[in-house]
């Protein structure tokens, strides 16, 4: 069995190029991807509701209290 993939709450700050996958201003879940980070990429679930690699850059990741994270996880 696959263990979860461990989920980190990110916010948009570019959309440049993506502006039908993205929101800007927007919270999104981004899923730990090793090898897509050492290409300056994230694993984002976007608004298809399927993950696809982003540039890092256009995400900035947000800190909520952890009943407020859990709620949006659990929303997602």
């Amino acid at each position: 069995m696959a263990k979860p993939q461990a989920k980190q709450l990110v916010v948009c700050v570019n959309n440049e190029g993506y502006s039908v996958s993205l929101e800007k201003r927007k919270i999104y879940v981004a899923l730990r991807d090793a090898v897509a980070e050492k290409h300056g990429l994230l694993r984002i679930v976007d608004e298809s509701g399927e993950d696809y690699l982003y540039p890092k850059m256009f995400f900035l990741p947000i800190a909520l209290p952890q009943s407020v994270k859990k709620a949006v996880l659990a929303a997602a």
